[in-house]
């Protein structure tokens, strides 16, 4: 199980707004694996690296509009930062906690 496991209570703080997403991060025989789900839509990961405490992956969105995102956060214990972006817009902010197990 790596550092990243969990369920994450996660904002994002968007230029549309801020929205709740909840992360799911599993580690499959030693391959990242997660879903985004947010009152909306339910999305999965699209190539997870990880590096150290550092998580990166993109994801493709269909709502508030169809966008590609691209994740790059940090774990720190249960907690976690980082930024999405997309394109050529202004990076959005990431803040989460990790539920309980």
């Amino acid at each position: 199980m790596t550092i990243f496991a969990g369920l994450w209570d996660v904002s994002l703080v968007t230029p549309i707004g801020t929205m709740a997403v909840v992360l799911d991060i599993s580690d499959q025989d030693g391959r990242i694996r997660g879903t985004a789900a947010s009152a909306d839509e339910t999305v999965d990961f699209v190539d997870p690296i990880a590096e150290g405490n550092r998580l990166t992956w993109t994801q493709d969105v269909t709502t508030p509009m169809k966008l590609t995102l691209k994740f790059d956060v940090a774990v720190d214990g249960d907690a976690m930062t980082g930024r999405a972006r997309v394109g050529f817009m202004p990076a959005s902010t990431l803040t989460g906690t990790r539920r309980p197990a």
